[in-house]
């Protein structure tokens, strides 16, 4: 035990590793709600893990990818608990990563700018990953799916039209797109380990944010013992979850489309992306014009990045000032709501609720600073 002391204070990896994690000063009164970065971390884990697997047997070709999976689920041994992982393994990522970006609005984590903004482009990199990889099953679903994604590009003024043929490498959604997806999306999650890595870096110089959102630093504890046993909890949450899903219910969260292999000759009824998109696929149906739909798909992500500058950086604990808990919830709702809305037809009354609804959704980022300017002035009269 004295030697590993002495190695820790003494070897440089070591010594970075007990200062970065064991030793971190981490913020005593930080709830269960800060978790939820590490589960993000076991997710990432197992997705490229599962995934590795997964490629072992996976081919990228148009005429044999559907019957891969269908191997990998019926002849691979434990190939249907690999794939079962890695696919349901995604929707735990982004429900978390939900999670996640909720506490941050709630708790005004966003004042930690750069730690956000990292965030936030890591978001955006786990959504493009998740897209290519739906693709690459090559059910009905997938097929379709990659065929309204990529046409948006064809609202670029003067170069649409060649963008897309560019990312399908052909005239029209074949075997080189699938190719081309399948290429990224094994990239893809190394990409977005660098930027985690860039995220925590950043985190640790500006330190771990708190529910009172004061910077207190005499209210400060090791990150170990005290908060490593809390992510362990985390951590069995996560994998009962996941498991129970997988055990009980695997297919819950797909699409029945995707059991049917890509016909490029028959289209679905309905097409809608997997549950995680379905907020942003409402947004985007709800607005009749093409050009306005895609700018309005892309704000209702960017707009995170305004966040900080919608709110003034003197005031502290509005996060408790009842209205703006109000505002804020009804964001949470109207995310559920368009959530919803997104798997429902294209017809009334779901059109109109969808319309509704995305006003809203924007709403609370122009209602929010004034929120925060009435708290103000509500602490003054005091």
């Amino acid at each position: 035990m004295k030697n590993f002391i002495y190695m820790k204070k003494s070897h440089p990896i070591l010594k970075i590793f007990y200062s970065s994690l064991m030793n971190l000063p981490t913020p005593a009164s930080i709830s269960f709600m800060w978790n939820m970065g590490s589960i993000l971390g076991i997710c990432l884990l197992i997705q490229i893990i599962s995934g590795l697997l997964l490629t072992m047997f996976y081919t990228p070709h148009i005429d044999l990818a559907f019957y891969s999976i269908n191997h990998i689920n019926r002849n691979v041994n434990m190939g249907w608990f690999i794939r079962m992982m890695h696919a349901n393994g995604a929707s735990m990522f982004f429900f978390f990563t939900y999670l996640h970006i909720s506490r941050n609005l709630y708790y005004n984590s966003y004042l930690l700018t750069p730690v956000w903004f990292s965030g936030i482009i890591i978001f955006f990199l786990l959504m493009a990953t998740a897209f290519m990889g739906y693709i690459l099953p090559w059910g009905q679903m997938s097929f379709w799916g990659a065929t309204v994604i990529t046409n948006l590009f064809s609202v670029i003024p003067y170069i649409g039209n060649e963008v897309i043929q560019w990312l399908w490498g052909s005239f029209s959604i074949s075997n080189p797109t699938l190719n081309r997806f399948f290429m990224l999306h094994f990239l893809m999650p190394f990409i977005i380990t660098l930027f985690i890595f860039i995220h925590l870096i950043l985190l640790h110089l500006t330190g771990s944010s708190n529910p009172l959102s004061i910077n207190y630093n005499i209210d400060k504890m090791p990150f170990h013992p005290f908060f490593t046993y809390k992510d362990m909890l985390g951590f069995n949450m996560l994998f009962i979850i996941l498991l129970s899903l997988m055990m009980w219910n695997p297919y819950f969260l797909g699409d029945p489309d995707n059991f049917i292999m890509a016909n490029p000759m028959v289209t679905p009824i309905h097409i809608q992306p997997e549950w995680y998109f379905l907020f942003a696929y409402a947004i985007l149906r709800s607005i009749p014009n093409k050009m306005g739909g895609v700018l309005a798909l892309l704000m209702s992500i960017l707009i995170l990045f305004m966040k900080p500058f919608l709110f003034n950086k003197k005031l502290k604990g509005n996060q408790f000032f009842w209205l703006n808990k109000i505002i804020l919830f009804n964001f949470y709702f109207n995310f559920i709501i368009l959530t919803w809305l997104g798997m429902c037809l294209i017809e009334y009354p779901y059109m109109q609720l969808s319309q509704f609804f995305t006003i809203t959704y924007f709403s609370y980022f122009l209602i929010s600073p004034y929120i925060s300017f009435f708290w103000n002035k509500l602490l003054m009269s005091n």
